[in-house]
């Protein structure tokens, strides 16, 4: 089984690839819906993180309020250094279990959705990495759309690391700056790639290192 890693800034469109490889047969999990069942009443996120910093980022029943908390560690990045240190390997621990779990079935590509792989380094965990491009004055639109205000996707970006550092140790980069055809077309060849990249793992070969960018 092929492990990837699927990143990519804000609003770049990461969720609209990982749906479009699923629907050719990849096994996806969203990192996001991770920290959500941890951060519910209870949860294992949820008692590190009133813990550290207190009930006012607490939902009336019992789990996190996630809005608060960004508004919390977004503008303060000791905070937010803390709070990463305290759920990420929790994060991680479960999605190496899901991993553990799509190896045991005949899953031919494993792909794992997370905003934040190059920022922690997990992305080495992966066999690929697909970073998922659009330019930032598009992302901004795509966010203010989906009701974001200026500020809270200002204080993302700059929380993020930006599109060269990204690239920087990507294995394939995918534009997503136009229009859904376009990106089916190149999530279409994507699929391929790594297909033939699960066939070169299987038989004990290298893959390519250089970075490839699916037109």
């Amino acid at each position: 089984m092929l492990r990837v890693g699927l990143t990519g800034g804000v609003a770049s469109g990461k969720s609209t690839v990982a749906g479009l490889l699923a629907e050719r047969g990849a096994a996806v999990l969203d990192a996001d819906q991770v920290v959500e069942a941890l951060y519910r009443p209870g949860g294992a996120g949820t008692i590190a993180v009133e813990r550290e910093f207190g009930r006012g980022v607490m939902s009336p029943e019992g789990g996190v309020n996630r809005r608060a908390l960004a508004e919390r560690v977004l503008s303060d990045p000791q905070a937010r250094r803390r709070l990463e240190a305290l759920v990420h390997p929790l994060v991680q621990g479960q999605v190496a279990s899901w991993l553990d779990a799509r190896a045991e079935t005949s899953t031919p590509v494993a792909v794992v959705e997370a905003a934040l792989l190059v920022e922690t380094g997990s992305w080495r965990q992966y066999h690929r990495l697909v970073v998922v491009e659009a330019p930032l004055h598009l992302r901004r639109q795509r966010a203010l759309s989906a009701g974001w205000s200026e500020a809270a996707f200002a204080a993302v970006v700059a929380a993020q690391l930006d599109d060269p550092a990204r690239r920087a140790v990507a294995s394939y980069v995918l534009r997503n700056d136009g229009d859904e055809i376009g990106l089916r077309a190149r999530v279409a060849r994507l699929w391929q790639l790594l297909l033939a990249d699960r066939q070169r793992c299987a038989a004990g070969l290298p893959l390519p290192r250089e970075v490839m960018v699916v037109e």
